[in-house]
């Protein structure tokens, strides 16, 4: 997101200029000497913030008020940080997804070209029911536009289209 200027960058130059040095300082102290890039990030994202705020005089950008920005920042980061910690936590409780078996497979074969030998059974308007239904998500009522007929036509042809179906599938 790009970052709009408050009309004064001059002096949020100068307020750089004169407190950066300071205030990754500050924030390595912070920090740790671990995080020293971090320390970095917030330094920029702090006079970030101080070129959004249009309201701020020039003389209340002190170093304590720096200091406020900055800490209110590396707080919003350890939150970030600690919810990113607990997502990827329970992320990992969660079971690994199981690949599907050669037997699951070819049984998932099977089914597949049983649905599409009743497909291929049914007459030419029951099959166009049903997968202006059931693939496309059609409505009823547009189903009906489409193919000229009544919704009660599109309803009747959609459940003879379950029921062979389902008399297919019977057997499994």
């Amino acid at each position: 997101m790009p970052v709009q200027p408050s009309g004064d960058t001059a002096a949020v130059a100068a307020a750089y200029q004169e407190h950066h040095s300071w205030l990754l300082s500050l924030l390595r102290r912070q920090l740790g000497g671990g995080q020293q890039a971090d320390a970095w990030d917030l330094v920029q994202d702090t006079f970030e913030r101080l070129m959004r705020q249009s309201y701020m005089e020039k003389a209340s950008w002190n170093r304590s008020y720096l200091a406020t920005i900055a800490k209110r920042l590396l707080i919003d980061r350890h939150r970030r940080r600690a919810l990113e910690t607990a997502y990827l936590e329970a992320l990992a409780l969660q079971p690994e997804p199981v690949a599907p078996s050669a037997e699951m497979l070819a049984q998932f074969s099977q089914q597949l070209l049983a649905v599409c030998r009743v497909l291929d059974r049914m007459p030419a308007r029951m099959r166009r029911v049903f997968l202006l239904a059931r693939i496309d998500g059609h409505a009823l009522a547009a189903i009906g536009e489409i193919l000229g007929v009544s919704v009660n036509v599109v309803q009747k042809d959609l459940i003879q289209a379950w029921q062979r179906l389902y008399h297919a599938f019977d057997e499994y």
